[in-house]
């Protein structure tokens, strides 16, 4: 029996997805009406139960499929099953342990990861195992490596590295200095999202080379380019964050420069690629595909809001304001989450040759979700900018009358808000049942 740890990993990624948005939805709700789950989930605990849960999403999703690729399309024989039978349950017990730390209040944490830091060593480890499962796994047993298998394995040692390097502040050296401390968590956190970028990249060449069944384009020059363009952005990109702290000037233009390059180079890749591919291409794989497209569409979009807000000068206005949210959630899930819908509908199609992804639910959702995500990226930016203008350039405004102005702002993200949610349960229902017929299967 074949094991079915990356059909567990995608389900559960799913679920998380499905909880993420929940969450993000009784967050927006909480701008509205302040007083909404205030006594049992406050916004200051709102917002880490969202970033958390959909993080944890594009992690596990990630990592399903990259099992589901080395082991069950190419083939290759997993170095130990229990290592990742044993990633998947210390993920699920320490999720489970940072949402308790939530409940309880016990936020030590920052940021992303605002959670106990205690919690932080069971998820190293676990990434340890998944990196020792990985490497013994495809190391001497695949020559000429493409590009993903480069990127898989940079993200993993990259994310071990810098979810430790996150905790640095931990150390008195660290955090009794103020503008070493804050350096340290923009770096290692820039960089945290680089290395998850590698995964979700990675997946995307993938499941593109397959689509065009050319092994082929995922051993060019230019994906090489774009994979050490990548690289050079998880080292060095995140100090676009860090304009405001007296650093070196070098550090801030090398940023500047490179901060946004990996984005052209990836729309510049997908859209290669879909010119290159066959009608018969296309249709194999056809709501794979349109996800892929449709990442395309939102690296664009992007793109143009990265390299603004990169700007030091217009850093200054947009830093902290809705805008920065915008630019986030069109990434997070704009970018990362179509292409890794992209890669479970993918999944799903060789799990079941039979399994029809072009049915209605999922065509309908896909539709939806793209429409509402652009109006409620678009809400996000007007918020930001009327944001900005207070802070700036409003003299004896309060900022109680600032958020009143609002008002109908958070009402319009609420509404895209449920037309997001309402996509993704579209998207994730068959989705889940054809895993879950998959993990039942013998």
């Amino acid at each position: 029996m074949k094991t079915k740890t990356a059909e567990l990993f995608l389900a559960t990624a799913l679920l998380a997805l499905l909880l993420g948005v929940l969450f993000g939805l009784f967050a927006a709700l909480q701008y509205i009406i302040p007083d909404f789950l205030k006594d049992y989930i406050p916004f200051n605990k709102m917002r880490p139960f969202h970033v958390t849960t959909v993080i944890s999403w594009i992690v596990l999703c990630a990592t399903g499929s990259i099992y589901f690729f080395i082991t069950r399309i190419e083939k290759l024989r997993l170095f130990s099953p229990n290592l990742a039978k044993t990633h998947f349950i210390i993920f699920m017990l320490t999720g489970i342990g940072i949402y308790v730390s939530f409940l309880t209040g016990e936020m030590e944490g920052r940021e992303y990861l605002a959670y106990t830091p205690i919690l932080t060593i069971p998820i190293v480890l676990a990434w340890i195992l998944f990196g020792v499962n990985y490497f013994k796994t495809v190391v001497k047993k695949v020559t000429n490596w493409p590009i993903y298998y480069w990127m898989w394995g940079t993200g993993i040692v990259f994310m071990i590295y810098h979810l430790c390097e996150a905790h640095f502040w931990l150390f008195p050296y660290f955090r009794e200095h103020f503008i070493k401390d804050i350096s340290i968590q923009w770096k290692s956190y820039g960089s945290f999202v680089g290395s998850w970028n590698m995964l979700v990249y990675g997946t995307a060449v993938y499941v593109m080379s397959k689509i065009k069944g050319d092994i082929n384009f995922a051993q060019g020059k230019i994906v090489f380019f774009f994979y050490f363009l990548g690289l050079t952005n998880l080292m060095f990109g995140w100090a676009h964050h860090t304009y405001i702290i007296p650093t070196q000037p070098w550090i801030r233009y090398v940023a500047y420069g490179i901060s946004m390059t990996e984005w052209i180079v990836l729309a510049y890749i997908i859209y290669s690629w879909k010119k290159s591919l066959s009608k018969e291409n296309k249709q194999q794989y056809p709501m794979a595909y349109k996800f892929l497209v449709a990442a395309d569409f939102w690296v664009l979009l992007n793109l143009i809001v990265a390299l603004f807000i990169s700007i030091p000068a217009i850093n200054f206005f947009t830093h902290g304001t809705h805008i920065t949210v915008a630019h986030s959630m069109g990434t997070t899930i704009g970018i990362n989450t179509t292409i890794l819908l992209a890669s479970v509908l993918f999944i799903v199609s060789k799990i079941n040759s039979r399994y029809n992804t072009n049915q209605f639910l999922i065509k309908k959702g896909y539709l939806l979700f793209n429409v509402s995500l652009f109006l409620f990226w678009c809400s996000l930016l007007v918020a930001g900018i009327k944001k900005s203008h207070w802070m700036y350039f409003t003299e004896e405004v309060l900022f109680s009358e600032m958020q009143n102005s609002l008002y109908y702002i958070y009402i319009a993200f609420f509404v895209f808000g449920i037309g997001i949610a309402t996509s993704i349960v579209m998207l994730s229902i068959p989705l889940l049942k054809a895993l879950f017929r998959s993990i039942k299967a013998d």
